[in-house]
């Protein structure tokens, strides 16, 4: 997959999620939980959608949608994590 993040919003769209999702799981990791800003923050995002992310991903093609299916994944697994 070609790098994203360049100058096209699309690109910058993905690679922003990508980043967010990272970090949260990076805590995650670490803490084997979510702390309350990190939960309010994923629910947060949960409750906004992913309209914009789904949208950069249909126009971007392939691998970019499995790429954004894979971060979903990821982000339904935190949602399931305790909250400490």
């Amino acid at each position: 997959m070609a790098a994203i993040g360049g100058a096209d919003p699309r690109e910058q769209e993905v690679a922003l999620y990508a980043s967010w999702i990272g970090s949260v799981v990076e805590v995650a990791l670490r803490r084997g939980s979510l702390d309350r800003n990190l939960s309010t923050m994923l629910e947060t995002r949960r409750a906004e959608g992913n309209e914009r992310v789904f949208r950069a991903a249909g126009e971007l093609g392939e691998p970019v949608r499995s790429y954004i299916a894979r971060l979903i994944a990821i982000e339904d697994l935190l949602a399931q994590l305790p909250v400490k």
